[in-house]
């Protein structure tokens, strides 16, 4: 059997707009009904809105988490505990066929840059807001972060090869 694709999605961890925690959530149930594993911050907001949306379709998820198990929202199946901080964010992106970005801040911002770096491709949902409709089409580099109107767009750019 074939190794299932691995997708990270990336964004606040804090309070996020009901807009953003229903973007995040679909993002969380294409992943799975596509057959993909959801990685995430494990946290909460969007982290753990799209591991909602995940588990409401049945799928896997995993939190690489920055300090105890004590943070991982009630949707993360398997919590990895780095004890890391914000270090954490290079393996949350390195462990990821591809990374979705949802609305987020510096934090967010961070780990799109370790994924380009990194060479992964990286989806930012543009209507999600914050740094995700910021940085939707740039180039840093000679590297381009992919826009996407939609979580239906994203997860179908991620997936894409």
């Amino acid at each position: 059997m074939p190794r299932r694709k691995q997708i990270t999605v990336v964004g606040s961890g804090g309070r996020v707009p009901p807009q953003v925690s229903e973007i995040a959530e679909r993002v969380g149930e294409l992943v799975v009904e596509r057959g993909a594993v959801l990685i995430c911050g494990g946290k909460g907001g969007m982290m753990e809105a799209a591991c909602r949306g995940a588990k409401r379709k049945g799928g896997l998820t995993i939190g690489i988490l920055p300090n105890g198990i004590e943070e991982a929202n009630p949707y993360v199946d398997i919590a990895i505990v780095t004890e890391m901080g914000d270090a954490r964010n290079i393996i949350n992106v390195k462990s990821a066929d591809a990374v979705i970005a949802v609305h987020g801040e510096a934090g967010t911002m961070s780990e799109i840059a370790l994924a380009l770096k990194a060479g992964k491709k990286v989806v930012a949902i543009k209507t999600s807001g914050g740094i995700s409709a910021k940085l939707a089409s740039q180039v840093i580099g000679d590297k381009q972060i992919l826009s996407a109107a939609s979580a239906d767009e994203a997860v179908d750019l991620a997936l894409r090869k």
